[in-house]
């Protein structure tokens, strides 16, 4: 299965094949408190459509105006980070909010590199997304993670064709499969196709990080930083634990190495990178 497979349904199946190189449970609602509480004082549940707005774009390509949900400042709180650098929240998952994309012509992007096009890039999105693409509108309130993947194969695609950095099709590739982790994470093991969905959603996480440590790598020898907003030991932290995940431990063990030795890594980065260099140890004993 390719990482862009199934835009055949937006009318671009001839770029399923091109080479790159259940929704968050919601927290439970709080009860006031005070001295002396009330009986049925609870605080209104707060759902995944309020912490969203339907914000207003210009397409750099067809120039018509849209508009695309949205992650309203502030709302989302950390709650942690996974190894490779996945951020989660309570109550929602910002990832899937992350595409601007153009119901009318196609043209899409991580909100990181909209709506930053040439005017070359602009001709080739015009011809190799938007000649063929079916409009698409997105009529709820939020996003299913399975619309906001095919939000991400349209930037992907349209980075593809647009001929774009190696490091902004990473970053579109990790992103995407960190969404996938989330859609995983959210699956109902009581769902009868709960087995076959999670095979299906796991492997495509795979793929997409796989993809993003190819173009991290290739990045890291071609541009300069910051990259994708990292600073160098941020994106070789990232690309050392994504070589974990993929069994190149060489490779990881060089660039944890070169961390532990940086006198300028900051501590939290040099405990991440101890905890990386135990799994390593682990993995090769």
């Amino acid at each position: 299965m390719g990482l862009l497979s199934g835009l055949s349904n937006l009318g671009l199946g001839g770029l399923e094949k091109m080479d790159v190189y259940e929704e968050p449970k919601k927290e439970e609602p709080k009860k006031e408190s005070d001295n002396k509480p009330t009986a049925g004082a609870a605080a209104p549940e707060v759902k995944e459509s309020d912490y969203l707005l339907a914000k207003t774009y210009t397409c750099p390509v067809c120039n018509k105006e849209f508009k695309s949900l949205a992650l309203k400042a502030n709302r989302a709180k950390l709650k942690g980070t996974d190894r490779d650098l996945r951020p989660t929240y309570n109550g929602i998952e910002p990832l899937k909010y992350d595409v601007v994309m153009c119901p009318k012509c196609g043209c899409a992007a991580v909100t990181r590199y909209w709506p930053s096009i040439t005017e070359t890039q602009r001709k080739m999105i015009k011809a190799g997304i938007s000649g063929e693409f079916v409009p698409k509108e997105y009529a709820g309130d939020t996003y299913t993670f399975d619309e906001a993947l095919e939000r991400y194969q349209m930037a992907l695609a349209n980075a593809m064709v647009k001929q774009a950095k190696a490091s902004e099709k990473a970053y579109i590739c990790l992103r995407a499969g960190w969404t996938l982790r989330s859609k995983y994470e959210s699956l109902d093991p009581a769902d009868p196709k709960y087995a076959e969905e999670s095979e299906r959603t796991k492997s495509m996480e795979r793929d997409f990080l796989e993809s993003a440590l190819e173009g991290f790598v290739s990045a890291r020898t071609t541009e300069a930083p910051p990259i994708c907003g990292m600073d160098e030991l941020t994106l070789d932290y990232l690309i050392a634990a994504l070589s974990v995940e993929f069994e190149k431990y060489d490779q990881a063990a060089r660039l944890v190495g070169s961390l532990l030795a940086n006198r300028n890594i900051n501590p939290r980065m040099k405990e991440k990178a101890l905890d990386l260099k135990e799994a390593i140890i682990k993995a090769k004993s």
